[in-house]
């Protein structure tokens, strides 16, 4: 299992621990397979400048990634960094909307790998 893998399944357990209670309120779903979808991180980042609850998920979430990621790239005997890695909400939304721009796929799209990806591309990560 690779480390975007890896992080795919921490980000999922993150964001559905963080989400709970929260999904009726946001009107967004997780893709069939469980994995968060495009649609769920991007509902989050339109909500999360007005609506605190929406904050703290948005901030778990991109936490959960940024951290999970440095534990794993850390573990690693190989996978080294040139720079540090970073996330933010402006980064994500761009990230997701190059990557997937056709709109009616974004429920059955799973965001992490993209934002993922992009981090350790940003931050010049090699295994």
């Amino acid at each position: 299992m690779n480390i975007t893998s890896k992080l795919a399944a921490i980000a999922t357990v993150t964001l559905i621990a963080a989400s709970a209670g929260k999904a009726a309120s946001t009107g967004a779903a997780s893709t069939s397979s469980g994995k968060v979808s495009v649609i769920q991180v991007m509902m989050i980042l339109d909500k999360a400048n007005t609506d605190s609850a929406s904050r703290q998920i948005l901030t778990a979430y991109l936490a959960g990634l940024g951290e999970a990621a440095g534990v794993l790239i850390n573990a690693s005997s190989t996978a080294k960094c040139e720079k540090s890695l970073r996330l933010t909400p402006k980064i994500v939304r761009e990230v997701l909307r190059k990557a997937v721009p056709d709109k009616s796929t974004w429920q059955e799209t799973a965001a992490t790998p993209f934002i993922v990806n992009d981090m350790i591309q940003r931050a010049g990560c090699k295994e």
